[in-house]
């Protein structure tokens, strides 16, 4: 039995949830701060980007690029488009990134619960209770 199929998705989910929580946070220190750009990530597609089984690059070579990635690439960094536009420029609506980070909080709880209770039964099954 391998860990990694043990814990599904989740375990690439809540580093990737953490990662999008940073994003988010920095949105909401800049709301007030004049030409900043809103900043957010496509979740469900870097999830499948991060999921195992799919083709990664092989590295033979020390100066390749891996396969895994460490965190969100600037890449995957999209722009907010706002709702409502601001005169200095800024385009964090502090309302929204609010919310988006509410939910992504609650997704992130959703998975550790998940992987607690993963956790939990393979103790038990390892202990024998």
């Amino acid at each position: 039995m391998k860990l990694d199929d043990a814990f599904g998705i989740h375990e690439q989910a809540v580093r990737l949830r953490t990662q999008r929580a940073e994003i988010l946070a920095g949105n909401l220190a800049n709301a007030d701060t004049p030409g900043f750009k809103a900043r957010d990530v496509d979740f469900a597609a870097l999830l499948r980007q991060e999921m195992p089984g799919d083709v990664g690059l092989a590295t033979t070579r020390p100066g390749h690029v891996g396969g895994t990635s460490q965190g969100v690439a600037t890449s995957a960094l999209l722009y907010r488009n706002p709702t409502q536009a601001s005169l200095d420029g800024n385009t964090v609506d502090v309302v929204r990134e609010q919310v988006e980070f509410s939910s992504n909080a609650m997704q992130y709880q959703a998975s550790l619960r998940f992987l607690e209770g993963k956790l939990r039964s393979l103790l038990t099954a390892i202990k024998g209770d």
